[in-house]
């Protein structure tokens, strides 16, 4: 490893690699969004749709942020400096690392939630029956008292600060290797748990037996939209972590390793909802309260509900956390290369930043008034963030960063830095085509779709 390799940052080994890039794919895309989208959706054939767009755009956009990070060993901003000093194309790495430091600001409210409902599910507050109206009214008196949700957001961006600030090594990849595991083996338990409840099987034929006949162009649209925000493509993530890799690294097979990480746990994610819901005559269509508004409706109902409750909340808090640690390592590696500053330095502050950029994300569930309804733009203050930056930001990001490898940097360079490893890229033909043609257009088609109708695909 070369003195600036060990100054900024390395990959110990491939596996820590691969356990921190999965785990910054999966987060709440997976566990929280994936399920309501589905139920929203029409099922299986949203499923199929869903995984479809994966690999034909989300895999092809990832393979280029890892090689534009592989090669030039710099964060986003820094990358398109490099490759390209004196062009307008380092603002698009700028809007990556601002769009991760807003999206933090949000991201870790949600999750802060998550890890305010486990430990509410674990003190018994759900062991009672309650219907999906009381459920509502719960969710509502939590979200809107100031000092739990401020509370438990800055935990959450403690804890993500805690573990970035020790580096990529020592600190991302040890805890990778930590919480990776815990949440596959987390995810296999409640799954196996749903799958064996009564009436469970109407849940599966829902999630598994296509209907094609209730595809829409709006289906098509969230499939895309959700592939995208599952991977987390767009904002740069996958350059940082790319900066990281050895030059000798199978990038195509790591990127491949990592997407198929990241559709088995969304995959499984649906295995745990959706039978559990039909087991309990529950309609799958719950829209984004789904996990806080109707779930804790049904614990009391099923046996041992309070541990299996206890297990989803934790589970969200944990890819949740995964998530927010690659987050967080977006903006920290821009002021580390580019700025000069310590790691420490840069952890701390980019946290507080956040962390204040938050507060009106936290108090705009009930706590003001005026964040609840924000004039002109007629929605929360949380909701309009989550509009702005995972949907706007990481879809324009998405569009230019296919741009830039298919036709300003060229497939030429960057073949050359993927097989500089030794592995033949025996599909480049098929990746050139997908990330000049393909990719750009239909990631165009969604940004037009949410501009025009106003779905902004959450």
């Amino acid at each position: 490893m070369s003195i600036f390799q060990k100054k900024r940052g390395a990959w110990g080994s491939r596996l820590g690699f691969l356990l921190a890039a999965a785990g910054s794919a999966i987060g709440l895309g997976n566990i929280w969004r994936f399920p309501y989208i589905t139920g929203e959706n029409g099922g299986a054939a949203f499923v199929i749709l869903y995984l479809f767009f994966v690999f034909a755009i989300g895999l092809p956009v990832l393979i280029a942020e890892l090689t534009i990070g592989r090669n030039t060993r710099k964060n986003p901003v820094g990358a398109f400096k490099k490759l390209f000093p004196k062009t307008l194309w380092k603002w698009v790495g700028a809007l990556g690392v601002f769009t991760g430091i807003a999206t933090l600001s949000f991201y870790a409210v949600v999750a802060g939630w998550a890890l305010g409902y486990f430990i509410k599910t674990l003190l018994g507050d759900f062991n009672q029956a309650i219907t999906g109206a009381q459920s509502e009214t719960i969710f509502s008196q939590f979200s809107s008292n100031p000092l739990f949700v401020i509370g438990l957001f800055f935990l959450f961006i403690l804890l993500t600060a805690v573990i970035v600030k020790e580096g990529v090594s020592a600190g991302i990849e040890r805890w990778s290797k930590i919480l990776m595991p815990v949440l596959f083996i987390l995810l296999i338990v409640l799954a196996v748990y749903s799958m064996s409840l009564e009436g469970a099987g109407r849940g599966l034929e829902f999630y598994l037996k296509p209907d094609f006949s209730k595809i829409t162009p709006t289906t098509f649209a969230m499939a895309l939209g959700q592939a995208m925000f599952s991977l987390g493509i767009g904002i740069g993530i996958m350059i940082t972590y790319g900066s990281y890799l050895s030059k000798n690294d199978h990038l195509v097979g790591s990127a491949s390793i990592v997407v198929l990480f990241d559709t088995v746990i969304a995959i499984i994610a649906g295995l745990i909802i959706f039978p559990a819901l039909f087991a309990m005559n529950m309609d799958p269509a719950g829209g984004p309260g789904l996990i806080f508004n109707v779930l804790p409706s049904i614990f009391a109902k099923m046996p041992i509900g309070t541990v299996f409750g206890g297990g989803i909340f934790l589970l969200i808090s944990l890819a949740a956390l995964t998530s927010t640690i690659s987050i967080l390592e977006l903006p920290v590696s821009y002021f580390i290369d580019d700025r000069k500053w310590s790691r420490k330095k840069a952890t701390w502050l980019i946290s507080l930043i956040a962390f204040i950029m938050g507060i009106p994300s936290a108090l705009s569930m009930g706590a003001s008034d005026y964040l609840s309804d924000i004039p002109f733009f007629g929605m929360g203050f949380l909701d309009m963030m989550s509009i702005v930056f995972a949907n706007y930001a990481l879809t324009i990001g998405a569009f230019f960063i296919s741009v830039f490898v298919g036709y300003k940097w060229g497939i030429k360079a960057a073949v050359k830095d993927i097989e500089q490893s030794g592995h033949k890229f025996r599909l480049k033909a098929v990746w050139a085509f997908l990330i000049r043609f393909i990719c750009p257009v239909a990631i165009a088609v969604i940004l037009g779709y949410i501009m025009i109708t106003g779905n902004y695909l959450n």
